[in-house]
């Protein structure tokens, strides 16, 4: 079991333990809060997909269907992959309320902005009350190792955290032939374990499901973040008027990840949950620049 920096190990071996409970507590009565007594559980759900997307709507319908849980979905009203924490201040964002009819429990807004202007409007401007927690997802594709960088999904999870809120991101692990039920299935069993049992400060947490059937998942491991590189081209292309550009086109390339790394856990068809936080600093060589004296130039 691996473990994170700023993560405590005794911390993660918790989550571990009640994370493995999903295998056997997904069968009970959907309306089901592992809490004594009932409370209302407050969520905000965006994604970076857009609102129209299926794994945010599949995801929404798992939440609705447990009677404890009032849900705000505040989203972009066009997809906005690979954003990463993008905010916009040159131009006006825009929000229109979004009807779910079906779900009058539900409040939902749809923004053309990126995935974090959506978390930020909605914790700054939009709701009432503050969230007990923030999920983002269910993206369609993976977001392991490095690609947590560039993601939007991640991204809007981030300033969930960094506005003192548990946050989860959420991924599912294929590109076609979506299957979103098992993800949310789990997420809905997580949501309400992190409620129980909260995260460490500035922390969230990178969920990636393998794409098949809740049977046929073997399992949930916790992880680090592994490596994702990739092969990237750029062609060069003109358009009618003359005008160069370039479109970026490329593969994954092969990388060498641990055994603990979220991208072999998915590989090895477990369910990933990765502990991230966004303290970027490099402890380890601080002591090194240190020694440049960079202060006196010598």
């Amino acid at each position: 079991m691996a473990v994170t920096y700023g993560i405590k190990k005794d911390e993660c071996t918790l989550i571990f333990f009640y994370l493995q409970a999903y295998f056997l507590l997904e069968k009970l009565p959907a309306d089901c809060c592992f809490m004594e007594g009932r409370i209302i559980l407050r969520i905000l759900l965006t994604n970076d997909d857009g609102i129209e997307a299926q794994g945010i709507r599949v995801l929404w319908k798992e939440l609705a269907s447990v009677t404890d849980v009032t849900v705000s979905v505040v989203a972009p009203d066009a997809e906005q992959s690979a954003t990463s924490q993008a905010i916009t201040v040159r131009q006006p964002i825009r929000v229109d309320p979004y009807s779910i009819e079906q779900f009058p429990r539900f409040s939902a807004w749809r923004v053309n902005g990126t995935p974090t202007d959506c978390v930020k409007v909605a914790l700054e401007a939009l709701l009432e009350e503050k969230p007990d927690i923030v999920v983002s997802g269910i993206n369609h594709g993976p977001n392991l190792g490095t690609d947590v960088l560039y993601s939007g999904t991640v991204s809007a999870a981030i300033e969930g955290a960094l506005h003192g809120i548990p946050s989860v991101a959420v991924s599912l692990n294929c590109f076609k032939d979506f299957n979103f039920s098992p993800a949310a299935q789990f997420m809905r069993t997580l949501i309400f374990m992190i409620r129980k049992q909260g995260l460490p400060p500035n922390t969230l947490l990178n969920v990636n499901v393998p794409a098949f059937a809740g049977k046929e998942i073997a399992g949930v491991a916790i992880t680090k973040l592994g490596v994702r590189q990739y092969q990237n081209t750029f062609e060069r292309r003109e358009d009618p008027h003359g005008r160069i550009y370039y479109w970026m086109g490329g593969k994954l390339a092969d990388s060498n990840n641990d055994d603990d790394s979220d991208v072999a856990a998915v590989g090895n068809n477990l369910i990933s949950v990765t502990p991230v936080h966004f303290d970027l600093t490099n402890y380890n060589i601080m002591h090194l620049l240190q020694s440049w004296n960079l202060s006196t130039g010598n």
